[in-house]
């Protein structure tokens, strides 16, 4: 049995998509809700390099409080960043999926397709409407 993990926002269209998504393959995953149960340091910072990400990266900015922190200053460290994702889990970006394929920081929500080891088993449209998946489990684009 593949074990998968999503570090999941329910509350964020682009995770919830990609949940669906790993449910579409017919896998039933770990689902960890990063902003109640945030990773430990470890944890993340083996996240952003097993996604081939940087710290900045790895960070949000839209509907944080990146901007008050003053989080776009470029001198700050990785370690100075890492903290306030920390401290504020909202800070960091999301989804990341890891599956036995790689760990994935899933924007959009169908790069997480790239990391499946399970095939899609029907048609999947995204929440706006965009179709994703054809009736054949096939990728549209």
């Amino acid at each position: 049995m593949t074990s998968t993990t999503i570090y999941h926002n329910p509350n964020c269209e682009t995770s919830r998509n990609t949940l669906a998504l790993i449910r579409n393959a017919g896998t039933e995953p770990q689902v960890i809700e990063y902003l109640t149960t945030p990773p430990d340091r470890a944890t993340l910072v083996s996240l952003i390099q097993r996604a081939g990400l940087g710290v900045r990266d790895a960070l949000r900015e839209k509907g944080t409080p990146y901007h008050e922190l003053g989080l776009g200053d470029p001198t700050l460290t990785d370690d100075m960043l890492l903290d306030a994702m920390l401290a504020h889990p909202i800070l960091i970006n999301r989804p990341f999926v890891v599956t036995s394929e790689g760990v994935c920081l899933c924007r959009p929500s169908e790069k997480v397709l790239d990391i499946l080891p399970q095939a899609q088993n029907g048609a999947f449209t995204k929440e706006d409407g965009q179709p994703v998946i054809d009736a054949q489990g096939n990728r549209i684009g």
